[in-house]
């Protein structure tokens, strides 16, 4: 698949399920107005993305929200297996702590596969966090909380998805194309 088919992928992913069903209602904003990074990782190992997200690290810090508010480091082949990417995760926010960014950006993950813990691979509440690969999305913190404090509930964002998801089911999903 080229770079240029997983990012059109991610992108109709994006506007139709993350934006098209508000499953995150501070994307739009974001995403309209360019500041969001669509980086497709071409990592062959683990090392290899972990470096990726030291530099996307770096780059996101260094840039202004304006220009840059959030990354999504997409790796199309890497991590197949959910378990495999969900230990990863672990030594990811360790890079996330080893640049001191702890409480200035938080990792947020993707997956094809996504689950819960304590669901069924097929819950449909599993599909907030499913995605067409594997993502790691880097959040400016400071954006999460502005953009929490200027919605209201936002600690009902998660059942109001859910809510969206079960009413949508699994054919609804699959009929946007995801």
């Amino acid at each position: 698949m080229t770079d240029e088919e997983v990012l059109s992928k991610t992108r109709h992913w994006l506007e139709k399920a993350v934006i098209g069903l508000n499953l995150c209602p501070f994307a739009k904003a974001v995403y309209v107005k360019s500041q969001v990074r669509l980086v497709v990782s071409k990592a062959r190992h683990a090392d290899d993305l972990l470096e990726e997200l030291d530099r996307e690290l770096d780059l996101l810090v260094a840039t202004p929200a304006e220009e840059l508010d959030t990354t999504l480091v997409i790796h199309p082949t890497l991590f197949a297996d959910f378990l495999d990417f969900n230990d990863f995760l672990e030594v990811a926010d360790g890079v996330v702590a080893e640049h001191e960014l702890d409480g200035v950006i938080q990792l947020a993950s993707f997956h094809p596969q996504f689950q819960f813990e304590g669901t069924e691979p097929d819950d449909i509440g599993n599909y907030t966090n499913r995605a067409p690969f594997a993502i790691l999305h880097l959040l400016r913190e400071e954006s999460v909380e502005r953009a929490v404090e200027a919605f209201p509930e936002a600690e009902a964002i998660f059942e109001q998805n859910i809510a969206t998801l079960e009413k949508l089911g699994h054919a609804g999903w699959t009929s946007l194309g995801l």
